[in-house]
């Protein structure tokens, strides 16, 4: 139980910097002490689903740290590519600009670019034991040249309802419309309850 008076500590099951300064925006109303995973520890990541890895990363991290822990798993998935990169995604090419080049060069000047942004988020306690779940979606096209500076395929996926690319997105629409974004949201009533946060 958490102790009164006291901030609880999450941990964000994840190495990648972008995704943990994504996280713990969207975690900023909630009153916690957010760190990153250990220094180091790399989880692989052997599901079949974006559940199944995030799940994986949660239990594994919190019982490494003994702390609540909040795991992601992302991918893009492009309906003309037979949804690849999916679970991929991050495993694509070894950089951003690789990754994207190749996407680009595999869909070459095909008209059908429709794609979407899958999240799933999980919350472990500091057992290991998984708690919360919840998956986000967020659907647009593949641009045939990157708009915009952010952190994967960002610059390259149009969302028709923001009216610009993934990476030309302020916080608030990721917030909103971001596949991470409706995960989280869908997980944060249950977190503050679970971590003693409801007023």
């Amino acid at each position: 139980m958490p102790i009164p008076g006291e901030r609880p500590l999450l941990v964000i099951a994840s190495g990648n910097a972008h995704k943990v300064a994504e996280i713990s925006a969207m975690l900023d109303a909630v009153d916690l002490q957010v760190l990153r995973q250990p220094e180091g520890l790399e989880i692989e990541e052997t599901g079949s689903t974006y559940l199944e890895n995030a799940r994986l990363k949660a239990e594994t991290v919190a019982r490494l740290t003994g702390c609540w822990a909040l795991a992601d798993d992302s991918g893009l998935e492009v309906d003309a590519l037979g949804g690849a990169p999916g679970l991929y995604s991050a495993r694509y090419a070894p950089t951003d600009h690789e990754r994207i080049h190749r996407l680009l060069h595999e869909l070459g000047s095909s008209p059908y670019r429709s794609a979407s942004f899958n999240s799933a988020m999980v919350l472990a306690d500091p057992g290991g034991h998984s708690i919360l779940e919840a998956q986000g979606i967020c659907r647009g096209e593949i641009l045939t040249a990157p708009q915009g500076h952010g952190g994967g395929y960002d610059p390259i996926f149009w969302v028709r309802e923001a009216g610009m690319t993934y990476a030309q997105m302020g916080q608030h629409l990721k917030d909103r419309l971001g596949s991470r974004g409706k995960a989280a949201r869908a997980l944060a009533g249950d977190l503050r309850r679970l971590l003693g946060l409801t007023d």
